[in-house]
């Protein structure tokens, strides 16, 4: 049986996402969200725009790892300036 095994990057970025998750629960839960509409075309809570964001970001990923041969470190930080912008005014 093969094993899978969890390099220290992989580990981070599920550390960070079940983190984000349980600060997003805390957050819901001592002050309940509203929905809103921003610069997307539809009204969206936090929530919303969280799994708007991530899911973005990880297309955004594909096609920076698939179309260009620069590190995907740039996209990474593309990203988080993306994910700032969506949750703040999305």
């Amino acid at each position: 049986m093969e094993w899978m095994y969890w390099t220290p990057p992989t580990a981070a970025f599920f550390a960070v996402i079940a983190t984000i998750l349980a600060a997003m629960t805390v957050w819901q839960v001592l002050s309940p969200t509203t929905q809103r509409k921003g610069f997307l075309p539809l009204s969206t809570t936090r929530g919303d725009r969280l799994f708007i964001g991530l899911l973005s970001s990880a297309y955004f990923h594909l096609f920076w790892v698939g179309l260009t041969d620069f590190h995907p470190g740039f996209m990474t930080a593309a990203c988080a300036v993306w994910m700032v912008a969506l949750m703040r005014w999305g």
